[in-house]
C-alpha cells in the first residue's frame, strides 16, 4: 500500500502576519524605538512621513539601533557609529552588509510591522 502526499509543493507559503506595534505619534520625528515583535527585537523609526522597521541589533557588537541617532534616512549605532539605511538595511560604509528590514503599514492609529517569527535555535 502506498500513501499519497496531498501537500501542494507549488503553494506559496503564507506571508508573516502584520503585528500592531505602536500608536502613530508615539515616536517623534527623527527618532526610533525598540519593540519585541514575534520574538525578535525590532527598531521602528519615523522620518516625518513614513515609519520604517528593521532588526534592532547592530551586527557589529549587538547594540540597539533603535536608540541610535536617526537623520537623513540613516540610523547610527550608538556604540561604534556604524550607520545603516532604514529603507533597505544596508551598512552605509559597505552596502554588501545589511540588517533585516520589515514592511510597515498603518491601520487606524496603529503602526503595524510584518515580521516573521524568530528563528529557533
Amino acid at each position: 500500500m502506498t500513501s499519497t502526499d496531498t501537500t501542494n509543493d507549488n503553494a506559496s507559503p503564507t506571508p508573516p502576519a502584520f503585528h500592531p506595534v505602536v500608536r502613530t505619534g508615539d515616536i517623534p520625528v527623527g527618532e526610533g524605538r525598540t519593540f519585541e515583535v514575534a520574538g525578535r527585537l525590532i527598531a521602528v523609526f519615523f522620518d516625518g512621513t513614513a515609519y520604517h522597521a528593521m532588526d534592532d541589533l547592530c551586527p557589529h557588537m549587538g547594540a540597539s539601533l533603535g536608540s541610535g541617532p536617526f537623520t537623513d534616512g540613516c540610523v547610527t549605532c550608538p556604540w561604534h557609529a556604524w550607520r545603516f539605511t532604514v529603507a533597505d538595511g544596508s551598512w552605509c560604509d559597505n552596502p554588501a552588509l545589511k540588517v533585516d528590514v520589515f514592511p510597515t503599514r498603518l491601520s487606524g492609529d496603529m503602526v503595524e510591522v510584518q515580521v516573521p517569527p524568530a528563528p529557533r535555535c
